[in-house]
């Protein structure tokens, strides 16, 4: 088991690296604002779902292939980037209007879950993130690395989770004020896709 000092002092960085400007924080604030309060908490947990993912990759030694592969570095960021001008071309020919509004925020949750999860497993950059921040706080002392490397994941998936989730929370709030009219869902539209060509991009261009 990880010692308490360290299980706190990992929290309290998860945190602060979850509100730091990031590709999943403004994919939940979007998602939130566009489609309502649900969607956006919805969105929260499949990202937290695609946690698992990285931490199982870090736990079994996969993700330093992606740290050591270009080639499998650059396949999954482009699969990223595909996914991110998918979704910016949904939003800029997303639909306005109480009742489209209605019908969008409507999409079937498992489809707004899945979303989370693709967006998270598709970028390579969490994975090597992983790789080189939890082992940091970790200890052979303390016994097995790959049990303390899940509790670590665990531990990230939590702070994540609740800082998404008051994202979400605060986000679909802002967004109920832009739906009461026309054009103001218009510009929210036009932004997130514009957004979401800028990580597709940066997502195109990172480097291991």
């Amino acid at each position: 088991m990880l010692p308490l000092d360290t299980t706190l002092t990992f929290f309290a960085a998860s945190v602060l690296l979850a509100l730091s400007p990031g590709p999943d924080n403004v994919f939940v604030l979007l998602h939130s604002a566009v489609h309502g309060r649900k969607a956006g908490l919805l969105v929260v947990l499949g990202l937290c779902s695609g946690l698992l993912f990285h931490t199982a990759a870090v736990a079994l030694g996969l993700a330093a292939v992606f740290a050591a592969s270009a080639a499998a570095f650059t396949a999954l960021k482009l699969l990223g980037a595909g996914y991110l001008l998918y979704l910016a071309w949904g939003a800029w020919h997303a639909p306005v209007g109480i009742a489209d509004t209605a019908t969008e925020s409507a999409m079937s949750p498992l489809k707004t879950y899945l979303r989370g999860v693709m967006m998270n497993i598709t970028n390579p950059k969490v994975a090597i993130f992983f790789l080189a921040f939890l082992p940091q706080f970790a200890d052979p002392a303390q016994g097995s690395m790959a049990l303390q490397i899940v509790q670590l994941g665990g531990v990230f998936m939590l702070a994540a989770l609740l800082t998404f989730s008051a994202v979400a929370w605060f986000a679909a709030g802002f967004g109920q004020v832009f739906k009461r009219s026309l054009r103001a869902q218009q510009i929210l539209n036009r932004v997130a896709s514009i957004v979401f060509v800028g990580l597709a991009l940066r997502l195109a261009t990172a480097q291991r």
